[in-house]
Order: C-alpha cells, then sequence, then structure tokens
C-alpha cells in the first residue's frame, strides 16, 4: 500500500484562497497535515470549507494551537486526538493533531504540529509531541508520522530529536528542490515529514502546482510524501 502524505502551512488563508485550493488538489494527498490553519471567528467551518474543496474532510484538529489534519475519502478514520503542548509565557499556544487512520488495511498514526520561533520551547515541544504520537501509534497498532512547521533547520536540536526517532523522509528520497522557505524565494528547508522506519520512502518533495498558485497561496511551500507500509501495521482496534 502506497500512501500520499503531506504538510502545508497555509498562513491562516491569509493569501488567495483558490491558489491554494489548487495546490492542495495538486498534492493529491490521502492525508494532509495543515499547520496556521484558521482559528479566530468562523475557523470551524472555514477548515471544513477549505478541505470539502479539495475533495478531502476535516479528521483531526481544533482551534488553539492551529493545527489539523485532512483526508480523502479512501481513508478510515479510526481515533482523533487533540493536544496543546505545554505553555510556555509569552509564547504562543503551540498545538499537535493526531489522527490514527487506515488505508487500505494499512494504519497510520499521523500527527501535525508547528513549532516555535524559540529555540528551547522548539525542544520541549518536539519531545513531547513525539511522545504523544508514539503513544498513539502503540496504542492502535499504527506506524507513527510527524509532519509540520519546525521552524528551524535539520543541524538544530528540535530537527535531530525528530530525525533519531524517525526517519527525514526529504533525504531519504528527494525529489526536487528542498527549501520550502519562503514560497517566493525559498531558501530554507523548515516544513518535513517524519515516517516511521517501518514505512518506505518513495519520494519526498515539492507539489507539482504551477508556480504562480505557490508564490500566491501562502509563504510557505508544501512537502508531499510517497510513503510504502510494510508488515507489521495491522492490528485490532484497540477500546478506548
Amino acid at each position: 500500500m502506497t500512501v500520499r502524505l503531506a504538510t502545508y502551512n497555509v498562513r491562516g488563508m491569509k493569501d488567495s484562497v483558490p491558489a491554494l485550493t489548487r495546490v492542495i488538489g495538486a498534492l493529491r494527498a490521502d492525508l494532509l497535515c495543515v499547520q496556521e490553519a484558521p482559528r479566530l471567528l468562523g475557523w470551524r467551518s472555514r477548515r471544513e470549507a477549505l478541505a470539502r474543496s479539495c475533495g478531502l474532510r476535516v479528521v483531526a484538529g481544533r482551534r488553539l494551537g492551529g493545527v489539523a489534519v485532512f483526508a480523502a475519502p479512501r481513508v478510515r478514520l479510526i481515533d482523533a486526538q487533540s493536544h496543546v503542548l505545554r505553555i510556555f509565557a509569552g509564547l504562543e499556544a503551540r498545538g499537535l493533531a493526531i489522527a490514527v487512520v487506515e488505508v487500505e488495511g494499512a494504519r497510520l498514526a499521523v500527527g501535525s504540529t508547528h513549532l516555535d520561533l524559540n529555540g528551547a520551547a522548539r525542544l520541549r515541544h518536539v519531545t513531547e509531541a513525539m511522545a504523544l504520537l508514539e503513544a498513539a501509534a502503540a496504542r492502535f497498532g499504527a506506524a507513527p508520522v510527524l509532519c509540520g512547521d519546525f521552524n528551524e533547520r535539520d543541524h538544530q536540536p528540535a530537527w535531530r530529536y525528530a530525525a533519531t526517532r524517525l526517519t527525514d523522509c526529504y533525504p531519504a528520497a528527494p525529489r526536487g528542490d528542498g527549501p520550502t522557505f519562503t514560497a517566493r524565494h525559498p531558501q530554507a528547508r523548515i516544513d518535513a515529514v517524519f515516517a516511521s522506519p517501518d514505512l518506505r520512502v518513495h519520494a519526498c518533495g515539492g507539489a507539482e502546482a504551477a508556480p504562480a498558485d505557490l508564490a500566491a497561496a501562502s509563504d510557505h511551500l508544501p512537502v508531499v510524501a510517497e510513503l510504502e507500509s510494510g508488515a507489521g501495521l495491522r492490528g485490532p482496534v484497540m477500546n478506548p
């Protein structure tokens, strides 16, 4: 089973929504992890409208933290969780949305997060998010996948921690250029998909979308990974 899993910081849908819709459509994602999802007035209906316009549905994520997971029709939701990560005085609240899903019999625990600009907070939050994600994965016999805007590069502590637990998909099977920020002049790879070693990475890179749409849709570029499941990822659903 091969699944297309993407991550995208949509900047609160403050840019061109038609361009954003076209970019998300071009991802052809089974699962899309969203950061900076709308979280002010009408946040729920705006998220649902965006997902619906792209042939997806919202399966995890609440207002606080601005993170969500969208899924395609062929994806079956098993469990959804929303966590607020440790609050630091003076810093923005950060969250983790987890969707435990089944795609053609294979189970994934997919987490969407958005780390802080503060380095100490990033490291605390990534360790917290990883523990929550791994617990959800173990509970349901699923392969963990952590996606998001990490607000740092691959030589920095939070990124390095994630890479010790999971596979950084882009260097494992790169497709195209790696930088994701800014969308107009990409110079830094700060958005990523980290997948369980039990998943084979076929390819990871940017969206096959029109450059004008990518520049107009958000200040970040999306990342999409093609992952293949192996044995041992099919287990009975455990009772909550």
